[in-house]
């Protein structure tokens, strides 16, 4: 008896697994639903294709165009997905489409394929039913009425278009302000800045040399330095008097250059015993004695002053008369 039980029981259980491992098998798959089968002309409703698989399977979709056939029409579409709650890897997509007819009759929506991984399958084909608005008889016929008139005065407009108004009186306002701003506000004083007078070369060149002299180089050891800043300022000096190119010639080529110019022979013999000494002093390591050093900055004055331009008298009308 005991072993017959045990036998009953284990036939049970094993068909009831049966049916729940063929009960999971039939729920993959797509579905085609309805939210609603009769709807009146006009009237929207929802066709639903929705298909459970795997989510590591691929599957293909149905492609729908704007029409189920000739009279259902389709306005609009949306998708979700969602995930089994107690398995992750089983998944459900559902497209929602948005569907009407404007004309009365049962209307076929076909079956729908889907390409799953065990091959082709279909959904069953549903039926919309599309009704007429019903119509009461018994009634009398009425004329269509006139359209009301409306009086839409400057008031009612105005309140309709306050702040388009508030704002074109803000920029008006604004915009008067900014004018009566520029209009009244001080002028400010032009300053002209009378320009500076530009000095003669030879009173820089004077200035300059003052200013070697008041360094003390060469009584601090610092002859080379001495005599460089000395030829830089007597070349500065020709460059701006007698437009040569100073820095980039020797000494000889100075002397070249200076060659048909108005410059007494006198300082002529001064020019060249300052640049001789200078060149010996930068290149060939010459170390003169304090009486040169001091001759060498009284030739550089006395050059520059004997050549600077001579003063060009101002007639006045008395000696014009004269």
């Amino acid at each position: 008896m005991n072993r017959y039980i045990k036998y009953t029981l284990t036939v049970l259980v094993l068909l009831a697994g049966f049916y729940h491992t063929a009960g999971a098998q039939e729920a993959f798959g797509p579905r085609a639903a309805l939210t609603k089968q009769s709807i009146l002309i006009g009237e929207q409703t929802q066709l639903h294709l929705s298909v459970r698989f795997h989510a590591k399977d691929s599957i293909g979709f149905p492609k729908l165009a704007d029409s189920i056939g000739s009279k259902i029409r389709i306005a609009g579409m949306k998708a979700d997905t969602t995930f089994d709650k107690g398995d992750n890897s089983i998944e459900t997509i559902t497209r929602h489409y948005t569907i009407t007819a404007f004309d009365s009759g049962s209307y076929t929506i076909p079956s729908y394929a889907f390409k799953m991984p065990v091959g082709v399958m279909q959904t069953d084909s549903l039926v919309l039913d599309v009704k007429t608005v019903p119509v009461d008889t018994t009634k009398a016929f009425y004329d269509i009425k006139q359209p009301l008139a409306i009086k839409y005065t400057f008031w009612d407009w105005l309140r309709d278009n306050w702040k388009l108004v508030a704002g074109i009186l803000a920029a008006m306002a604004a915009t008067g302000g900014v004018v009566y701003y520029l209009l009244k506000r001080p002028k400010k004083e032009v300053v002209v800045e009378e320009p500076k007078p530009i000095k003669p070369p030879h009173v820089i060149a004077l200035e300059k040399l003052a200013e070697i002299k008041g360094k003390q180089l060469w009584q601090q050891e610092q002859v080379k330095e001495y005599y460089i800043e000395i030829s830089d300022v007597v070349r500065d000096y020709l460059e701006q008097r007698y437009n040569i190119q100073a820095h980039e010639q020797t000494s000889e080529e100075i002397f070249a250059s200076l060659k048909h110019m108005d410059i007494a022979s006198e300082d002529r013999n001064l020019l060249r015993q300052l640049l001789v000494l200078s060149d010996m002093v930068k290149f060939a390591k010459e170390k003169p004695t304090p009486f040169e050093n001091e001759k060498s900055m009284e030739n550089a004055v006395s050059f520059v002053k004997d050549t600077q331009p001579k003063a060009v008298p101002v007639s006045t009308k008395e000696d014009e008369a004269k």
